[in-house]
């Protein structure tokens, strides 16, 4: 049986006249969208034209609910109630599902951004709230969350379809988590040492952290690079090629998960 992995993309995150990322060089070369709602980023004309360029090339579309933060560009901690991450995040599912039905295709996923991927991982009322707001939503969508989170746990607890996620141009630290955008080197921009650090996520399951130390992240569903890392476009085509060379088929993470 062949290996499959999905490639996706935070895409959708300009704002007005103001462009963030790569989404038409990307959009060709991977298989899952991560399109923003319009409250870290984005806008229902964003929207919609992400949407639609998804569709051109056949990419799977997710959500990508963040904070209401445009100013932190979703990055910020926040403290919020229960009700309002709730229905913050069923608001942000829903514009979205909203422009896909309008161009004839259906969400695969729901992926958390910035602050609020983050501190899911490690809050477990936070998760439980996530989860209960995208089973509300549409308790078919598929869940990005990385191994061994808080976020994997209370979904796969709550019955919820979780696809493990890694990361293929962020650092790691020793803990399994991210290494946080502020410090150095935490983006991986080299297009040669993404391919390597892939090709051990997906062959083996492992990552080597900041300082050198093994970190097992156990199985892979879906790899993440970023549109605003400056070699990203450079980035996945790399990965493609060389995955397609492993003769592990990359598939949108809805069909084989």
């Amino acid at each position: 049986m062949k290996r499959k992995i999905d490639i996706n993309c935070d895409l959708g995150e300009s704002y007005g006249h103001f462009k963030i990322g790569q989404d038409t060089e990307i959009m060709p070369h991977i298989t899952s969208a991560n399109i923003a709602c319009g409250f870290h980023a984005g806008d229902p004309v964003t929207m919609a034209r992400t949407v639609e360029l998804a569709k051109r090339f056949k990419v799977a579309v997710g959500a990508h609910p963040g904070y209401p933060d445009l100013m932190g560009f979703g990055r910020r901690e926040m403290k919020l109630s229960s009700e309002e991450i709730k229905t913050y995040i069923i608001y942000q599912i829903g514009a979205l599902h909203a422009f896909a039905e309008a161009s004839s295709i259906s969400l695969q996923h729901v992926k958390p951004h910035g602050a609020l991927y983050d501190m899911a991982t490690k809050d477990e009322t936070l998760s439980k709230n996530l989860i209960e707001a995208i089973q509300c939503a549409n308790p078919k969508l598929i869940v990005f969350a990385p191994p061994k989170s808080m976020t994997a746990k209370i979904a796969t607890k709550m019955g919820q379809l979780v696809a493990l996620e890694a990361f293929a141009d962020r650092a790691y630290n020793p803990d399994g988590t991210l290494v946080p955008r502020s410090k150095p080197n935490a983006i991986v921009e080299n297009p040669r040492l993404v391919v390597e650090r892939v090709a051990k996520m997906v062959n083996e399951g492992t990552v080597s952290a900041i300082n050198n130390i093994i970190v097992h992240l156990g199985e892979i569903h879906t790899i993440c690079v970023h549109s605003d890392t400056p070699t990203a476009v450079e980035l996945v085509k790399s990965l493609r090629t060389k995955l397609r060379a492993a003769k592990i088929e990359v598939q949108p993470v809805g069909t084989f998960l």
